[in-house]
């Protein structure tokens, strides 16, 4: 299966340059995955991805590549590396990575998305750039529209939980995703963080769909949605990123 029912972006893609770097933090060097596309320019906007609980594995990888494709520089920050966790690549046990979720602390995490969005900005200063992020990733991102939301200019977010969240506060564009059968984020609570939103935003929630929709690589997917929430996303960071 493909991720958005389209067609894989491998990394030897014609249209994508890919590159794995390092982020300098206070405490630590960070690696990154990052792509970009082939004949990108000091205009061309980025996306910071925040990964999902599996770390840096082939979906949030090929997610960095599908941005590309569509014209954004993106990078995914290992969150994880201070910790030594296991790769996700292939992995069902999703206990094995609770432990390295607890670790994280949200200023370090903040500062983490931070770096990794100058860096971006360093290699695009005439760029806009936005935050996306997957499940634990999409709080983590949506989070950004209030803490770092003088780096970021859009959020982007897949099923990441709204509890905590004050919508009111936030003034930053917000395109969200969500699945009416998803038993850990309840559509209530995201029909009420819709209706409280100020900012400009395109929130759905599809009604076949539960948590993890999007992740080609387990038995969540729902072809349809993931594919419908691709063309909202690409379609809401065009016009709040490239304008």
């Amino acid at each position: 299966m493909n991720p958005s029912g389209l067609s894989p972006v491998p990394e030897d893609d014609a249209a994508v340059e890919v590159s794995r770097v390092e982020l300098r933090r206070p405490d630590t060097v960070m690696p990154a995955y990052a792509a970009k596309p082939r004949g990108a320019r000091p205009n061309t906007p980025g996306v910071v991805v925040v990964m999902h609980i599996w770390g840096i594995d082939e979906p949030i990888r090929e997610v960095v590549r599908r941005f590309a494709k569509a014209g954004f520089a993106a990078i995914a920050p290992d969150l994880y590396s201070r910790f030594r966790a296991p790769g996700g690549d292939g992995e069902a046990d999703i206990s094995k990575f609770r432990p390295f979720l607890e670790k994280l602390q949200n200023a370090q995490v903040d500062g983490d998305l931070r770096a990794a969005a100058l860096w971006l900005k360093t290699a695009h200063p005439q760029g806009k750039v936005g935050v996306a992020g997957f499940c634990n990733g999409g709080a983590t991102a949506l989070r950004q529209a209030i803490d770092n939301d003088d780096v970021f200019a859009a959020d982007a977010v897949w099923y990441g939980k709204v509890s905590g969240i004050d919508g009111s506060r936030i003034r930053m564009p917000i395109v969200g995703n969500y699945g009416e059968k998803d038993t850990s984020i309840p559509p209530d609570t995201v029909r009420a963080f819709r209706k409280i939103l100020r900012a400009p935003s395109d929130i759905a929630i599809y009604p076949t769909s539960g948590h993890a929709f999007f992740d080609h690589t387990r038995p969540a997917y729902v072809p349809v949605a993931a594919e419908d929430s691709w063309r909202r996303t690409i379609a809401f960071l065009t016009k709040y990123l490239k304008s």
